[in-house]
């Protein structure tokens, strides 16, 4: 979820400008330009400063690299240290991208497609908030991918600043956003369907195969997808969920905090309450 992530994102929103009006009385969701603009305006904007940090990460020193060992790796995620394969690393677009399309084979079912826009601006808060998530925790924190671990790779590619942002899995935290997005969608349109069920299963498969790609290809340690699943699918849920007719207990808002310090900064995100 790079530069180009953040175009189509970008596209989305622009493509979906006018579609928080197109809400009929056959969609359970309600959508709001203003509030929905807000939240997706301040989703890019984290995303944007995620995308910044990971490219101001420093590679690893010669002398770090010589004092990584696996011994000091999780024992539950010690067994991926030193994986590496490129067929991996390739094979594990593809389901991440097929499960980018999944939303439009909602727009099969016509009450789906009379509220294609609704739905695609519930999509790009989906993303977008995966997305800040992710990037702005790979740019902070600083963990070594397992292909770090593989000795016969060279250190140039070793050290390299790229292979410094294990945590967390984002081509997973973005196959489960998609996929589990377009399972709650169909979900919520269609309470009474037979297919629940399967669809559900192909929403969990889909991104537990991308993680296992991932780990083969020495990308992620196994935690570091646990995590990007769990990031992801608990967006693609709770997005829509959010957002359902008569859902006033969760709300999601954007906000900005002010340090009057030594340091005049202020500081953005997102906040979340719970009315019981």
């Amino acid at each position: 979820m790079k530069l180009k992530s953040l175009f189509l994102i970008f596209l989305g929103l622009i493509l979906s400008h006018n579609s928080f009006a197109q809400e009929t009385n056959t969609s359970p969701y309600k959508t709001d330009f203003l509030k929905d603009g807000i939240y997706i305006t301040t989703g890019l904007g984290l995303n944007v400063l995620g995308v910044k940090l990971i490219q101001n990460k420093d590679d690893l020193t010669i002398n770090e690299l010589n004092n990584l060992s696996k011994d000091d790796v999780w024992g539950i995620d010690r067994w991926a240290a030193g994986y590496d394969s490129e067929q991996a690393n390739k094979d594990s677009y593809i389901p991440m991208y097929g499960s980018f399309a999944l939303p439009l084979l909602l727009m099969l079912n016509e009450n789906e497609r009379q509220n294609a826009g609704q739905i695609s601006v519930l999509f790009v808060e989906t993303m977008a908030t995966t997305g800040a998530l992710f990037s702005i925790t790979a740019g902070l924190v600083e963990k070594s991918r397992p292909r770090v671990y593989n000795t016969s790779l060279p250190e140039e590619d070793r050290i390299a600043s790229d292979e410094q942002r294990a945590f967390f899995a984002g081509h997973t935290a973005a196959t489960a956003a998609a996929s589990f997005f377009a399972a709650k969608i169909y979900n919520d349109f269609n309470p009474d369907s037979s297919l629940k069920p399967l669809v559900w299963g192909v929403a969990a498969a889909i991104p537990a195969t991308t993680g296992y790609l991932r780990i083969k290809a020495g990308k992620h340690f196994l935690t570091d997808n646990l995590i990007g699943y769990a990031v992801g699918a608990a967006s693609g849920i709770l997005i829509p969920e959010l957002h359902k007719v008569g859902n006033k207990n969760l709300q999601v808002y954007p906000v900005t905090t002010f340090n009057q310090g030594e340091f005049n900064t202020t500081s953005q995100g997102l906040g979340m309450t719970y009315q019981f």
